[in-house]
């Protein structure tokens, strides 16, 4: 599995502590120094089944410099994955990419039900 992060993220370290507790092997990837290419996040996107928006740091520096709040209802799904790929801190981290899900954020019961299935 992949493990996409932030590595000062404290979210991010719960996530990898949790994931090392389950015995779980992940390759980790640095969401800054190799940020996820607009192939990558629309490919993941649609496979998690969820909206662009629920991809965006909504909580980061960035995303409030920009206005995003205000910008992305008017901006296409298109739009929307270009800006994501322009920059990592826009993205919500981490993210837990296998070959049968995209998990994004860490959710610990989300995370959980998705380990037992």
């Amino acid at each position: 599995m992949l493990f996409i992060q932030y590595p000062a993220c404290s979210t991010c370290q719960k996530a990898k502590k949790w994931l090392a507790e389950k015995g779980i092997s992940i390759n980790i990837r640095h969401i800054v120094d190799e940020a996820p290419t607009k192939a990558e996040l629309t490919e993941w996107i649609h496979r998690s089944g969820l909206p662009v928006k629920k991809f965006f740091n909504t909580s980061g520096i960035l995303y409030k410099e920009l206005s995003l709040k205000d910008k992305l209802p008017s901006m296409s799904e298109r739009e929307q994955i270009e800006l994501l790929a322009t920059n990592g801190k826009l993205i919500k981290r981490p993210l837990l990419i296998s070959d049968t899900f995209v998990l994004v954020g860490f959710n610990i019961e989300e995370w959980t039900q998705t380990e037992e299935k």
